[in-house]
């Protein structure tokens, strides 16, 4: 099965957004190679919120480029077999974090985003990642910093994307 296949078969087994969920598949359906960055028509992505649950917080990059406060995630590489995998390979590079789990039950949200050219939009398939007892982050290349936020603190410096997936995150733990 190949990453285009295994992302067809997660978002129809999603429960949830269907309106965009379809535009997601539509996507897929127009666009074999939907998947990666050189679709300039838009392609999908893969990200985790880290959460640590005992604790009651969640670690938020602060994205290079963008300049703001985001869950771990990014674009899909070529030796991705599962958009589940590519969530979780995203979570652990930019967290530094070992031992992440996804939470279970496939993805939290979806969120379609507009980008700069000259790719239009970032489909983006959203997980929860639950951190060990021990987790230690690590600032990756991509970040220019890591911080845990309380979850009550997540709204006053992040995006509603962000908010709206630990919402997602909460109501599933």
């Amino acid at each position: 099965m190949t990453l285009h296949d295994d992302a067809v078969l997660v978002l129809k087994e999603y429960g949830g957004q269907e309106e965009l969920r379809q535009v997601y598949l539509d996507h897929l359906d127009a666009h074999p190679d939907g998947m990666y960055k050189p679709c300039s028509a838009g392609h999908l992505t893969s990200s985790a919120l880290v959460v640590d649950p005992a604790r009651g917080r969640v670690l938020l990059t602060l994205h290079k480029k963008l300049g703001l406060w985001l869950q771990m995630g990014g674009h899909c590489e070529p030796g991705d077999t599962t958009v589940e995998g590519a969530a979780l390979r995203e979570a652990t590079e930019e967290s530094g974090i070992p031992g992440l789990a996804l939470l279970p039950g496939g993805p939290v949200r979806l969120d379609r985003h507009p980008i700069p050219a000259p790719c239009h939009w970032h489909l983006d398939v959203q997980y929860a990642a639950l951190a060990p007892a021990d987790a230690v982050e690590r600032i990756s290349e991509e970040s220019l910093d890591l911080r845990w936020f309380a979850y009550e603190d997540v709204a006053g410096v992040a995006d509603t994307s962000v908010v709206r997936l630990l919402e997602g995150t909460l109501a599933r733990l």
